[in-house]
């Protein structure tokens, strides 16, 4: 189930897109040649127009074939040249090939709109102005530190946690029954820095699962306080009226926009710098587990971390790499200073070459994650 979820969520995706370069294009008076979801053999095919229309067995992306956008002699002097991608002013190659990128940031947009209107689970930290829209108030754990006593006793970010039973010689000693008050993190806090050294008792809510962490708090992990490696936020139901959920969505998504852009760079940095850790990149494999995990949550969960993929996809279609839409924008770019065309022989090359590098950077990350999961 988690494969064919993990499927479907792609396979959307990749759809928007590719649909913002065929609508853009066409839109543009630019020939389209075929509109592909999936590589490989075909199972369906129709054509309408000038373009065929594909559905392949591989569902591991799509493409759009755009007349013109890797240039040949057909095509820039050829019989219908005028409707060429490369004959085309270039500021309507760079919307065409920026149509892509921007229908993901959409339809991430159109996601988060749904899920604002209908109900999501937020902290109450981060939408504090809508105080009065929330439902249901829990506190959740959002981060756990890696060999932390929490983490070694099992608790994940995500865990609603609603007891805490203090432990020595097989006695209760205190209880923190939590009543979504203002200060129960406070008091949890308190409650943790005061047993340095004695068994703790977590009581969560992970899905539909409840279960018991036993965890002995430690001096040092957070400056010199007492602590189980654990951050907590108050979290709750949070329904927008529609108007204001569309507005929200939209400054929610150039949020999540920017920080995946600075993530991005941080880590491209770090590749540099000879410090990179690449246990946070993650390939078709860890996606699935990923969107999995979500579908296993609720349906909220799994839209919202399909409007994350779908950010993410956009996001790093705009890096100057060959092959990717940000390379060709690069491309573009270049021929636009110094107005002369680049050689369609090199570009064709560049772009080649920068695909078979990215097919083999998914095959090395698509190996470390099947490593990961038996491991």
């Amino acid at each position: 189930m988690t494969i064919i979820i993990f499927l479907i969520v792609l396979a959307v995706l990749v759809f928007v897109h590719e649909l913002g370069h065929f609508l853009v294009a066409r839109a543009c008076g630019i020939r389209v040649d075929a509109f592909a979801i999936g590589f490989g053999p075909k199972i369906l095919a129709w054509k309408k127009g000038q373009t065929d229309y594909r559905l392949n067995l591989i569902p591991l992306g799509g493409y759009v074939k755009i007349f013109g956008e890797d240039p040949d002699q057909q095509s820039l002097v050829g019989e219908d040249s005028s409707r060429s991608f490369a004959n085309q002013p270039r500021w309507r190659q760079a919307l065409v090939l920026f149509a892509g990128v921007l229908f993901n940031f959409i339809f991430a947009w159109i996601l988060y709109v749904g899920v604002f209107t209908f109900g999501v689970t937020a902290t109450t930290s981060g939408f504090e102005k809508y105080a009065d829209n929330f439902s249901g108030q829990k506190i959740m754990i959002t981060h756990v530190l890696a060999d932390s006593p929490a983490e070694k006793s099992g608790l994940k970010g995500g865990d609603i946690i609603y007891s805490i039973a203090v432990q020595s010689s097989g006695q209760t000693l205190n209880i923190a029954m939590l009543s979504n008050e203002k200060d129960d993190i406070k008091n949890i806090q308190e409650l943790i820095g005061a047993n340095d050294g004695r068994e703790l008792a977590v009581s969560y809510v992970r899905g539909q699962e409840r279960g018991i962490a036993r965890v002995i708090p430690v001096k040092g992990l957070v400056e010199n306080t007492v602590a189980i490696g654990i951050a907590m936020d108050k979290v709750g139901e949070l329904r927008l009226p529609f108007l204001t959920a569309i507005w929200e969505s939209f400054g929610y998504t150039l949020v999540m926009i920017k920080e995946t852009a600075i993530g991005l760079y941080v880590f491209v940095s770090s590749i540099f710098q000879g410090n990179a850790d690449f246990k946070a990149v993650t390939g078709p494999v860890g996606i699935a587990g990923i969107v999995g995990t979500a579908a296993n949550l609720g349906l909220t969960y799994l839209i919202m971390i399909t409007a994350i993929i779908s950010i993410n996809l956009g996001v790093i279609n705009l890096v100057p790499f060959p092959a990717l839409d940000g390379g060709r924008l690069l491309f573009v770019l270049i021929e636009g200073i110094f107005r002369r065309r680049i050689p369609h022989t090199f570009a064709n090359m560049v772009n080649t070459l920068g695909f078979a590098l990215l097919m083999i950077l998914m095959v090395v990350v698509t190996y470390k994650d099947i490593v990961r999961l038996f491991r």
